[in-house]
Formats: structure tokens, C-alpha cells, sequence
């Protein structure tokens, strides 16, 4: 069996990423799909954020206001109040997720699609852990992928979703300027690719085309399939597949 990350920052492609893995074999989830789960109306991180952030963060019917709620965390750097509500319980329902695979098929690979991995890291350890499974990735994680792409890239592909998914398209451009903006302080928040790349054991490169991805991502697929039937017990270390 093999614990995989996927992790990339906004606009990185990490999505298309865990899609193609997924295609090949792979057994994904993503982390942003656990935290809106648990950020459900009877959720106890749903009733954590509620008392750290009031109700005004609640709609009419109950849900949490999604668009409050990060405009409170990135815009008036409340970011690590909300982390550090929601990371613990993702991070256990990742390892539940995992026990699933395993317990159905020990020669799976389960792969956890993360824009986080790192930031997790990060926030333990200001926290003063040092121990925890949060404080260090490697107690949870066999092979990380970390997907990079330039920031303006990034961005502007995160524009473009959000500009798809809003009015089909009709965004003005005062709207697309504070589209990117938003990308921009996300961003911000989030460890550079630099970083990531010094401690990943796989880089994708996807300032290409998608074409050039997916090349990397086929030379990738067999490789893991070998580390997680005991081909390969060590980390690789860092390997680029551009």
C-alpha cells in the first residue's frame, strides 16, 4: 500500500492531477471535499466555528457563508483561527479515508489531494507542536507530489474558474481585478513552490499544456504502483518527471 499527497498551491492543476491518477488507478480524495463535509450544519467543527467566529458567518438556512467566512480568514488575518479548527478533524478523516482503502485493497494507492499539506505543517508547529502527526507530514504520508506552476499562471487559471462559474462567464472586469486580488492574498498565504519542492519526492511541472502533464503523470503512475507493492521501500528523494 502507499499514502500519497497531492499538494500544489491555487491555479497549481493538482485537481487535473488527481483526476488523471484517478483514470490510471489511483484511489482519491480531496481535502477540500472532507472539510466542507464537516463544515455541515451538526458538524462539530460547523459548532467550533460558529462560537470562534459568531453567527455571523451563518446564511439564512443554516449553512456557513462560505465567502464571509474566507473574507474574515484571508482578508482580516483570521486564517489560523480557522486552520487550526479545521486541519485537526481533516487530517483524522484522511487517516479513516485511508484505513477504508487498505482494509479493501492492501496494495491500493491512496492519494490525498491537498492544497495544505505544507501549510498544516506549518501552523502545528507555531502552534508549538512538535510531535503530532500535524507537525510532520512524513508520520502520515509515504510520497508527496507537489504540482508547480508560475504564480501568474496560477492565477490566471483561477480567474478563469471562477469566472466559469460565475454568471457563465459574465464577469466585469472590476470583478476579474478583484478575482485576482483574492488569488493573490490566497496565495499569499501559502508556502512557495520553492519550499515544496526542496522537501517532495515528485515535481510536476505544469506550466505547459495539458498534454505535457498528463506525459508526466503516466511516467509517475508506474512508480508508484512499484512503491506501494514493496518495489521500493525508501523515498525516492526528489525527482522531477518534466
Amino acid at each position: 500500500m502507499l499514502r500519497v499527497a497531492l499538494t500544489g498551491s491555487l491555479g497549481s492543476g493538482k485537481s487535473t492531477v488527481a483526476a488523471m491518477l484517478r483514470d490510471l488507478g489511483a484511489q482519491v480524495i480531496e481535502a477540500d471535499a472532507l472539510g466542507r463535509a464537516l463544515m455541515e450544519p451538526g458538524q462539530e467543527v460547523y459548532a467550533e466555528i460558529l462560537r470562534v467566529f459568531s453567527p455571523e458567518v451563518v446564511l439564512p438556512d443554516g449553512h456557513l457563508d462560505r465567502a464571509r467566512l474566507a473574507d474574515l480568514a484571508f482578508r482580516q488575518g483570521r486564517i489560523k483561527e480557522l486552520n487550526a479548527i479545521v486541519h485537526p478533524p481533516v487530517i483524522e478523516a484522511q487517516r479513516r479515508w485511508m484505513d477504508e482503502v487498505f482494509a479493501r485493497d492492501r496494495s491500493a494507492v491512496a492519494v490525498i489531494e491537498s492544497a495544505l499539506v505544507f501549510e498544516v505543517v506549518r501552523d502545528a508547529r507555531a502552534r508549538g507542536e512538535t510531535e503530532s502527526n500535524l507537525a510532520d507530514w512524513r508520520r502520515r504520508i509515504d510520497r508527496l507530489i507537489v504540482v508547480t506552476a508560475p504564480d501568474e499562471v496560477k492565477i490566471a487559471r483561477y480567474t478563469a474558474r471562477i469566472q466559469s462559474s460565475s454568471f457563465r462567464g459574465a464577469v466585469s472586469k472590476a470583478s476579474r481585478e478583484s478575482i485576482e486580488a483574492d488569488a493573490r492574498i490566497r496565495l499569499a498565504h501559502q508556502v512557495p513552490d520553492a519550499e515544496k519542492v526542496r522537501e517532495a519526492d515528485y515535481v510536476l511541472d505544469n506550466s505547459g499544456d495539458i498534454s505535457a502533464l498528463r506525459v508526466q503523470v503516466q511516467t509517475l503512475w508506474p512508480r508508484l504502483v512499484a512503491a506501494s507493492n514493496g518495489a521500493s521501500n525508501n523515498s525516492p528523494g526528489n525527482l522531477s518527471l518534466q
